[in-house]
């Protein structure tokens, strides 16, 4: 990698012209990708992006003027002390704020830049426009305030929120839901199952671990597999699979780890009390984020458990 100081005049003009072409880009990928959930975001980052561009036409044509036609390939990661840029994908999962002091990041970085870009600048036409670009790139920040205000009304800025919501539901709460509900219910049956039939806390926890592993790697599968995201809107395949997996074992273990303590009569104590436990969150989480009455969520959930507990145990007994 090269250092800063060992640029030459024309590599710092070079430099500048490709981080503007890949800063806007960034930009456009970001409106592109925000236009059907968040339009009036993606408005503010199509600004942005025609900001950059200008950036780049100015110093494109200063360069020929000064240094011909070839421009050198000198990009951020060939100099030492730029910060890596995010991959643009990320901005599928990241929210809204994320993305925007990411923005922030790339106007603080590109003004620095520019400050020291003509302070090493013998050109007068050259360090001019670098001193002016550096103040732009001050400025740019108020730009987003100023694109913000303009763009994001307070209509706007609800119907925003409440796509937003919507996108976290479909992307998250319901796979992680799927997973603790099935996670918490399905391995009752074999975790009681194995406790009264052999009435020894270790060997009952090694097939509650085995249920909630096996049960979480089951549904993690299936999530992914399910759709691809692209009609439902639910997000990438393989972050919904990793949530429905991660919270199916999560619902499992969770009343598995009474078992470690040695007491067989404690163990399940504590596990039943935990079983409630589950099911009473299971209920809330229907409740706050699905819109089910509390009352018709706890009775759904409990009868299923409660019946599925009572396998388990006569299973068990048997």
């Amino acid at each position: 990698m090269r250092s800063f100081e060992s640029l030459k005049e024309n590599e710092l003009l070079a430099l500048a012209i490709w981080q503007e072409e890949e800063d806007s880009r960034i930009y456009n990928e970001f409106a592109s990708q925000l236009k059907e959930t968040y339009p009036a975001t993606a408005a503010v980052f199509q600004g942005m992006c025609a900001e950059e561009e200008d950036h780049c036409k100015r110093l494109t044509e200063l360069y020929h003027q000064k240094f011909g036609e070839h421009i050198p390939l000198l990009r951020r990661q060939d100099v030492r002390g730029f910060t890596r840029r995010r991959p643009v994908w990320l901005t599928k999962t990241l929210g809204m704020k994320t993305v925007r002091r990411q923005a922030e990041t790339m106007e603080a970085e590109n003004a620095r830049f520019y400050t020291r870009a003509a302070a090493r600048a013998a050109d007068p036409a050259v360090k001019a426009l670098l001193t002016q670009l550096a103040t732009e790139e001050q400025k740019h920040e108020q730009l987003a305030e100023q694109l913000e205000e303009k763009q994001l009304t307070p209509t706007a800025r609800h119907q925003e929120d409440e796509a937003g919501r919507k996108l976290f539901l479909l992307q998250v709460v319901q796979p992680g839901l799927a997973g603790l509900m099935d996670g918490s219910v399905s391995t009752l049956a074999p975790l009681f199952a194995a406790a009264f039939a052999t009435h020894l806390t270790g060997e009952t926890f090694k097939v509650g671990l085995a249920a909630s592993v096996g049960a979480g790697i089951s549904m993690g599968f299936a999530e992914a597999l399910s759709d691809d995201g692209k009609l439902t809107g639910r997000g990438q395949p393989l972050a919904r699979g990793v949530v429905c997996g991660l919270m199916t074992t999560a619902g499992g273990i969770g009343h598995t780890l009474p078992y470690l303590i040695p007491t067989f009569r404690t163990a399940t104590t504590v596990a039943g009390i935990v079983v409630v436990i589950e099911l009473a969150v299971i209920s809330w989480i229907r409740n706050r984020y699905m819109d089910t009455p509390l009352m018709s969520a706890a009775f759904q959930v409990g009868v299923g458990g409660a019946l599925v507990f009572l396998a388990g145990i006569l299973i068990g007994n048997a």
